[in-house]
C-alpha cells in the first residue's frame, strides 16, 4: 500500500513514554520527510478511492495531521474530533474506555450530516476505543462510516475487535 518506501524506517521508538513500559511510536521523522509523508497519504487514500467520501474525520491530535491532507485528496471536508471542552459550538459527545478509565470525545453537531459518507483517520489503532467512539458519534449524527484508515496498528492490543463489523480497515504498518 505504501509503495516501495519502507515507512517503518521513519518511525522512531521512544521507550518508557509516556510512562514506564510503554514504547511510543514517534511519527515526526515520517512527517518531516516529504517522500515518506506523501507515501503515507497515498497509502491511506488508495483503498477508499471509490467510496465517495464526503467528510474525513481526524481524531486529536496526530490524527489531524493525517486526516487533513486525506480530506484534501478526496475533495472532502475535514472534521476534527476533539477531547472534551475544546470545541466552541454545540457538540455531540461520546464516552470511551481507556486502559485506566474513561474519556470523552466531542464533535460539532453540524460537522457531518445525515447521509454523508465518512472516513475516520488516525495515526494509531491501539485498543480501538477512540475509533469506535468516533464511529458512534458519526452514527448519532446520521452519517455513515465507510472506512477506518490508520498509519500504525498495534495488533497485540487487538483494537480491530472493538470496531464495528463490516467496515473496511486499512493500516499501513502493523506491529505484533
Amino acid at each position: 500500500m505504501s509503495g516501495t518506501i519502507d515507512l517503518d524506517a521513519y518511525i522512531r521508538d521512544i521507550p518508557d513514554f509516556p510512562k514506564p513500559g510503554v514504547v511510543f511510536k514517534d511519527i515526526t521523522p515520517l512527517l518531516g520527510d516529504p517522500i515518506a509523508f506523501r507515501a503515507t497519504i497515498d497509502g491511506l487514500t488508495t483503498p477508499f478511492a471509490d467510496e465517495g467520501i464526503d467528510k474525513v474525520l481526524g481524531t486529536e491530535a496526530r490524527g489531524f495531521i493525517l486526516a487533513a491532507p486525506v480530506a484534501y485528496h478526496f475533495g472532502a471536508g475535514f472534521v476534527p474530533v476533539r477531547k472534551a471542552g475544546k470545541l466552541p459550538w454545540e457538540i455531540e459527545r461520546q464516552e470511551y474506555k481507556l486502559e485506566y478509565g474513561t474519556d470523552l470525545l466531542e464533535i460539532h453537531r453540524d460537522a457531518v450530516h445525515p447521509g454523508e459518507r465518512v472516513l475516520v483517520v488516525d495515526d494509531v489503532l491501539a485498543t480501538g476505543g477512540t475509533a469506535a467512539a468516533t464511529a458512534r458519534l458519526v452514527e448519532k449524527l446520521g452519517a455513515t462510516v465507510v472506512g477506518f484508515a490508520f498509519l500504525i496498528e498495534l495488533a497485540f492490543l487487538d483494537g480491530r475487535s472493538g470496531l464495528p463489523e463490516g467496515i473496511p480497515i486499512t493500516s499501513l504498518l502493523t506491529y505484533s
